[in-house]
């Protein structure tokens, strides 16, 4: 089974070498890595040259990490398909392991594995509410990312039904494109601790301010596909609602009351249409 190992790298220079390292030290080797440069300004041009003949390199203008993801779908030859972060690190058996799942659950789309938070330098316990479920998470993935991309392994086929990352979320896309795959399908979640997350940089998109009004456009997009079931379509309200409360009152109180009555009226929209 061909995986497809795709890396988006975003002035990561000082990352990358360790990542691609450690997608080229997997004990399962029937991989292709795919690593698409989103329009790097730093030395990853550099950092790659020593691996032209390892891995399939494409550059792109800088279009958001989103776009970069999408290239490296567009590219990929595997039946499965798997997502490094530019700063996260794979134990050795990560895709072996994964592997092995698919292999004995044909129906399985969508698995992720167990990771090891690192930040700033130091192993960090992620909190209660951070243990990730397994099966049908919807729920749990309208509360928070649920998923972490660098950890999950999914089948080709996946895309080709709820297609890729919406381009136009420069921020929250993991957010948005788990929340569609888990409104439809099961995400297995297995115990092992295969990949190390590295956080506590400056430049991480977890630190863009005002990433609320982009889980609420991400609820407000699914809403109105009109694809969700009568109960995931009250459960989806009514976070949306609790968002749009803690973001709308924090509008208000920084002075900015446009913004902050439309958010706070936005849910109206969607509670008129229930039963």
């Amino acid at each position: 089974m061909l995986v497809s190992v795709i890396i988006p790298t975003y002035n990561r220079a000082n990352f990358l070498k360790e990542a691609i390292d450690s997608v080229l030290n997997q004990d399962y080797k029937n991989f292709e890595l795919i690593v698409v440069d989103d329009g790097s300004t730093d030395e990853t041009a550099s950092v790659l040259k020593g691996y032209y003949d390892k891995i399939k390199y494409i550059r792109i203008p800088h279009q958001g990490v989103s776009r970069a993801r999408n290239v490296g779908i567009e590219q990929a030859k595997g039946g499965l398909i798997a997502f490094l972060d530019s700063d996260d690190l794979w134990m050795p058996k990560k895709l072996s392991i994964q592997v092995e799942f698919f292999k004995k659950h044909l129906d399985a789309l969508v698995c992720q594995t167990e990771e090891i938070w690192i930040r700033n330098g130091r192993r960090v316990n992620p909190k209660k509410y951070h243990i990730k479920p397994s099966g049908m998470i919807f729920e749990q993935c309208l509360k928070r990312c649920m998923v972490s991309t660098s950890s999950v392994m999914v089948r080709r086929s996946l895309f080709e039904s709820i297609g890729v990352f919406d381009e136009s979320f420069y921020v929250c896309e993991d957010y948005e494109i788990w929340l569609r795959v888990s409104a439809r399908y099961p995400i297995y979640f297995l115990k092992e601790a295969l990949v190390i997350k590295r956080g506590g940089h400056s430049d991480q998109l977890s630190k863009t301010p005002c990433l609320d009004k982009w889980r609420i456009s991400a609820i407000e997009k699914l809403l109105s596909k009109n694809t969700l079931s009568p109960s995931q379509r009250h459960l989806a309200i009514k976070e949306m609602t609790l968002k749009c409360n803690i973001y709308g009152n924090g509008c208000i109180k920084r002075g900015r009351l446009k913004e902050g009555l439309y958010y706070l009226n936005l849910p109206k929209k969607y509670t008129q249409s229930l039963p």
